[in-house]
């Protein structure tokens, strides 16, 4: 139910989605599901569905027709581009020349060709004094620096993927997000921005955006957490 209420509301935006992995459940429904969803902002208002979300209704798998409630987590994770791009910008840079010292003869010893740039954004430094030439230092050194940046946003990267991988685990039935109540009464209510609709086959065939544009002010506002801890996405 979930799965084809996503689908449905990538439908109406206009978004590409595709399943990339799916596993039965054991005896009914699903047991797992994976799918990316492609378009502007998708991350965006997709990341306030991150949670546990519960059903109640009259299973159609029980032969009493009795009340059931079931519980699903929902995980959204943006897609990351693995190419990194070191692009190092001459207002971000300090460059610095001052006098090498140590081997390389007297030219060395007395011009300035040794050189130190710094990356302001990052405060990373790489610097070389082995060449005579001022400019050929200043390569070596920008050539140092591009890779040392280059290593920090790979770090960077890993970090937030490991913040990712632990906040998944820290989802738990404690943490349901939304309620998907269709016995004895009708009612979807968001248990965080605390909005309540009672349309529910409506909600169910995709329409999500009531509940997507409360989280996204209730998150403007401060009056809900994000899902975890990332860098806001862009716009």
């Amino acid at each position: 139910m979930l799965l084809r209420m996503y689908l449905r509301w990538a439908e109406r935006k206009g978004f590409q989605a595709s399943i990339t992995d799916i596993t039965p459940g054991d005896e009914a429904g699903l047991k797992s599901v994976t799918f990316t969803v492609e378009g502007d902002y998708a991350f965006g208002l997709l990341m306030g569905e991150i949670g546990v979300h519960r059903l109640v209704r009259i299973s159609p798998f029980d032969q009493n027709a009795r009340r059931h409630t079931s519980f699903a987590s929902v995980f959204v994770t943006p897609e990351i581009d693995d190419k990194i791009e070191v692009d190092l910008k001459p207002e971000e840079l300090r460059i610095d020349t001052y006098r090498a010292s140590g081997h390389g003869g007297q030219h060395v010893n007395v011009t300035d060709s040794a050189v130190r740039i710094t990356h302001l954004p990052t405060g990373l430094v790489a610097q070389c004094q082995n060449e005579r030439s001022q400019y050929k230092n200043k390569d070596v050194a920008m050539k140092i620096l591009r890779s040392r940046v280059y290593q920090h946003e790979l770090d960077k990267r890993m970090e937030a993927a490991r913040k990712l991988e632990e906040s998944k685990a820290d989802i738990s039935f404690g943490s349901q997000i939304r309620s998907y109540v269709l016995h004895p009464y009708r009612l979807i209510k968001d248990h965080r921005t605390k909005l309540e609709v009672g349309d529910t086959d409506s909600v169910l065939d995709g329409n999500l955006d009531p509940f997507i544009r409360n989280y996204l002010v209730a998150r403007r506002q401060g009056t809900v957490a994000p899902p975890y801890p990332m860098q806001e996405p862009a716009g």
